[in-house]
């Protein structure tokens, strides 16, 4: 039996044994998945480690694997969108998303920019909060601490999530990180989950990339409507 090599970004992980579950079902191809953060990922492609299909949390990787010729297709599959997760007990009356990210008694844990796509739409978010609030967003820009998703970040224990891991151990009060997460932050009841709103929140679009033939019809499943359904169950969006 054919074993598809797949290399899929973190924020992947809760999803990706249903899409598995279903894609091996239809067709009788397995698959073997090793996750970490998208940038990451991407680096050890370039570097010739075997990929089949690659799954990232943003376009960028993809697009760039597909112009160096190690990707014969690419395309968007799912959307995703930021929260701010906060330590309930640091919360006070009246607080919102943005209080609390203005407030310096409080810091604040991001993943790291170009190592992880989390990182860089965290930035992409200070800089919408900058055009908003002059000097705000780089106020905040300076005090955020990029703790996880780089090639030396703190170890996550393997099933935490970062947000709840961070804070439940001092490393941090606050988190920004993916709203697909959110569902699961909500039912830790030290934490307190909180939207973010347009204009400020950033879209997160998920990418693909077939580095071989072989993964064509993985390619084909995951944009399929039953994959689809599969994502939206797991907090994912839809691609605008």
């Amino acid at each position: 039996m054919t074993t598809l090599q797949i290399l899929a970004a973190g924020s992947l992980r809760a999803v990706w044994p249903d899409l598995e579950k279903h894609f091996t079902s239809l067709t009788g191809l397995a698959m073997t998945t090793d996750f970490a953060p998208a940038g990451l990922l991407r680096q050890r492609i370039e570097a010739g480690e075997h990929c089949d299909f690659f799954a990232s949390a943003n376009m960028l990787h993809p697009q760039r694997l597909l112009a160096q010729g190690r990707a014969c297709a690419v395309g968007i599959f799912a959307a995703n969108a930021l929260c701010l997760t906060v330590n309930r007990d640091v919360v006070t009356q009246g607080d919102d998303w943005l209080a609390l990210l203005r407030r310096n008694d409080l810091r604040l844990a991001t993943s790291t920019p170009h190592c992880d796509p989390s990182g860089d739409y965290t930035w992409q978010l200070f800089d919408n909060i900058e055009r908003l609030h002059h000097g705000l967003g780089e106020r905040i820009r300076r005090k955020a601490r990029p703790l996880v998703g780089g090639a030396e970040s703190l170890a996550l224990p393997a099933g935490e999530l970062a947000a709840q891991w961070l804070i439940e151990h001092h490393y941090a009060d606050t988190f920004i990180g993916y709203v697909s997460y959110a569902p699961r932050l909500r039912r830790c009841t030290g934490l307190q989950v909180f939207d973010i709103p347009e204009p400020y929140n950033v879209q997160a679009e998920y990418g693909w990339a077939c580095c071989s033939p072989a993964a064509q019809p993985f390619a084909q499943f995951i944009m399929s409507g039953m994959a689809q359904r599969i994502l939206q169950q797991h907090g994912f969006q839809l691609t605008r």
